[in-house]
Parts: C-alpha cells; sequence; structure tokens
C-alpha cells in the first residue's frame, strides 16, 4: 500500500503547480482545479473538517499550515489534538519543533522558511534538518533557490509573489519539486519536474 510520501511524489511528478488555499471563496475552483495537493492557509477549529473533507472528496492531497490555523493553542499539545481529529495528509510550520513533533507522529512535515537576508537565509538552511521538505519564501529568488538545494538534501517547494509561468519554469529549473501559488489561473499550469529534483524528492522518504 502506498503512504502519503509515495502519493506525493507520484503527483507533483505528475503536476508540481501546488494549490494555495488562502481564501474560503477559492475552495470551489482549487476543488475543480488540475491541482494534485492543496496548502491550506485558512480555516479555524469549527470549518476546517469541512474545507479538508470537501478536498479529500475530490481526491486532493491536504497539507494544513498549522500556524496559520484559528483556534488553536501553537504548541505540541494543540498540534497533536489537531493531528488526531483532523487528519492532515501533512503539516506546514515556520516552527522546528512543531515540524519535529509532527514529524515523529508520522505526518508528512514541511518547514516553511522567509528568506529576507544572508543571515537569515543561513540560519535557515541550520534549522530545517527535521522536515520531510522546506518551502521557500518568496518563491521568485532561482538563485537562491538552487543554492539552498546545494546546502540541504531535501526536496524544495517555492511560494509566495509567484505571478507567472516564467517564475514557475524559473522554479523547476533552479531545483523546486512543486510551486505553491494561490493564483488561480496558474492551477491549471502544465509543467513537468526535472528528473534530479524527483530524486531528491524519493531520497528523503
Amino acid at each position: 500500500m502506498k503512504n502519503y510520501h509515495d502519493f506525493l511524489i507520484d503527483n507533483l511528478e505528475e503536476y508540481p503547480v501546488i494549490a494555495a488555499l488562502n481564501n474560503i471563496k477559492k475552495l470551489d475552483t482549487v476543488i475543480a482545479s488540475k491541482a494534485k495537493n492543496v496548502f491550506v492557509l485558512i480555516g479555524n477549529i469549527f470549518n476546517l473538517t469541512s474545507i479538508i473533507n470537501q478536498l479529500k472528496d475530490a481526491h486532493k492531497m491536504v497539507y494544513v499550515h498549522f500556524d496559520l490555523i484559528g483556534g488553536f493553542s501553537k504548541d505540541t499539545t494543540g498540534l497533536n489534538f489537531f493531528i488526531q481529529n483532523f487528519h492532515p495528509d501533512g503539516v506546514i510550520s515556520t516552527k522546528p519543533k512543531l515540524i519535529k513533533f509532527a514529524k515523529e507522529k508520522g505526518i508528512f512535515t514541511i518547514q516553511r522558511l522567509f528568506l529576507l537576508d544572508s543571515l537569515n537565509l543561513e540560519s535557515g538552511i541550520q534549522s530545517v534538518k527535521v522536515a520531510n521538505a522546506v518551502e521557500i519564501l518568496p518563491g521568485i529568488m532561482p538563485r537562491i533557490t538552487q543554492y539552498v538545494s546545494t546546502k540541504i538534501n531535501k526536496p524544495i517547494i517555492t511560494g509566495g509573489l509567484i505571478k507567472d509561468k516564467v517564475d514557475i519554469d524559473n522554479s523547476i529549473n533552479s531545483g523546486a519539486i512543486g510551486i505553491s501559488t494561490s493564483n488561480e489561473w496558474l492551477w491549471i499550469f502544465n509543467q513537468t519536474i526535472q528528473p534530479d529534483n524527483l530524486n531528491c524528492l524519493k531520497q528523503s522518504v
């Protein structure tokens, strides 16, 4: 039987654009889109079950940015309650402690890195040792994406400020295995991951 990691590999190989759901009004568009993977960046303890269930009913893999969800304490107790009761396919967080806890629970983890300057870049690289994958923001820095890919043996996702197909091409050509974007018209973009990028994802499982 395939696990979540296998499904992520298959889905990104087929379609590397990840729909970032940042507005509940976009839910129907996400469901109808070609995107196989969804990053949920909205919701709260009351409506999150409905959001996740609708996406899973549409055969989407659902990764929830726990830091942005309302109604949960942002510690391991709150995360444990979330995992046990909401059953996401993966957890996204900027916090290494939460990433470590989620991974220990058998959940696929994606650590978000906001890269603001050189010091932040180097400290960020050191902080992602536990995560299954890393999301770099903003995602329009192909040289930085390529640099990070040489420093960590983990799959890289780019996100933030992705505006057009050029940004997607640049990310993939720089070593990214996935591109998250809230721009709906990019959810229909057709692209293929470079083989070397995909190998990095397989090695991380």
